[in-house]
């Protein structure tokens, strides 16, 4: 009896064991796959929020570009790089924004390795080119403000092509350098991602290898661009304050508020993301970054769209006529 019930013990034993093991090798991720550590609770409505935030981008800025492309009164330099800003913007949103709509819906919060980095690359991609392209913008206002009488001869087609050309080589160059750098880390076993998505300081932080030097050569980059761009940002506004403080003042309102939504869509862009990519990055502050660079994902091209609507005499003016156009055509 004692026989038997020794090996009946040992039977089920091993069947607990082949449960465990079943149930272990069927939740366990893939060797490749990273753990993006979001949407642990609240999942429907993070779901709503996301879905709502998108359609949102997607309208506002698609329905700029349209506004451009459409009215011929809008086909000068600032309009030019505002239309392909608004793409941009879109382009800047589905890299990140619908990946995190499908793990809040379905809950699972795996990414692959090649598909990790492949939004990494692009994300920093369309982030570097978005700073490019606003610099772009601001150099434009300072011309037309500082310079009038030059404005059509500087800011001909010719230079704005090669502008848009010149954002999108140096923005894939910097975006080739940190994923490239980013590839040569060592990756622990459990691989988990301080992130809704695959950002570099997260990714970093994920590493089992020394990367202080990395880090480094990332934080000279990011400054010679970041920096740079926000340096001629605010050299431009400079001389446009100045300028306008020499007009009369019953004009200055007006030139003014040529330039004071592209000022705000700068402050915004600069803002949420110096704040995501510079915050305290430690246990305590776990969910200040997530939301930080939550935050910075979809803010700037959620309200581009907005400020140009509503801050924009020539769009507001332009959205109007088409408005009349569409419901002429009804009747």
């Amino acid at each position: 009896m004692n026989q038997e019930t020794k090996t009946f013990s040992t039977y089920m034993s091993l069947q607990q064991k082949m449960h465990d093991f079943l149930n272990v090798s069927e939740n366990k991720s893939s060797p490749d796959d990273f753990m993006l550590l979001g949407f642990s609770k609240g999942q429907a409505v993070c779901s709503l929020l996301l879905g709502l935030i998108y359609i949102l981008i997607l309208l506002g800025n698609l329905t700029v570009f349209s506004i451009i492309q459409v009215d011929s009164r809008l086909k000068t330099p600032m309009y030019f790089f505002l239309s392909c800003l608004a793409i941009l913007d879109v382009c800047y949103s589905t890299v990140t924004l619908p990946h995190m709509l499908v793990n809040s819906i379905t809950g699972n919060r795996k990414i692959s390795f090649h598909r990790c980095f492949i939004q990494l690359c692009f994300f920093v991609y369309v982030g570097g080119m978005e700073s490019l392209l606003l610099t772009a913008m601001a150099y434009d206002r300072y011309v037309a403000i500082c310079n009038p009488l030059r404005y059509s001869t500087i800011m001909n087609k010719t230079f704005c092509f090669y502008v848009v050309v010149g954002s999108c080589i140096i923005g894939w160059l910097n975006s080739m350098s940190h994923t490239l750098m980013t590839l040569r880390l060592t990756f622990c076993d459990v691989r988990h991602i301080n992130n809704f998505f695959c950002d570099v300081l997260p990714l970093l932080e994920a590493a089992c290898s020394d990367t202080q030097i990395i880090q480094m050569i990332m934080h000279v980059d990011t400054v010679l661009l970041g920096a740079s761009t926000f340096l001629i940002v605010m050299n431009s506004y400079v001389h446009i304050v100045s300028t306008i403080l020499k007009i009369h003042s019953s004009d200055r309102k007006q030139t003014f508020s040529t330039c004071s939504s592209h000022l705000i869509v700068v402050t915004v862009f600069y803002i949420t993301g110096t704040f995501s990519y510079n915050s305290p990055r430690s246990a305590d502050s776990f969910y200040v970054t997530q939301v930080s660079s939550l935050v910075y994902s979809f803010l700037p091209p959620l309200l581009n769209p907005i400020v140009y609507c509503l801050r924009n005499n020539d769009v507001k003016r332009a959205l109007k006529k088409i408005m009349l156009k569409n419901e002429k055509k009804k009747y």
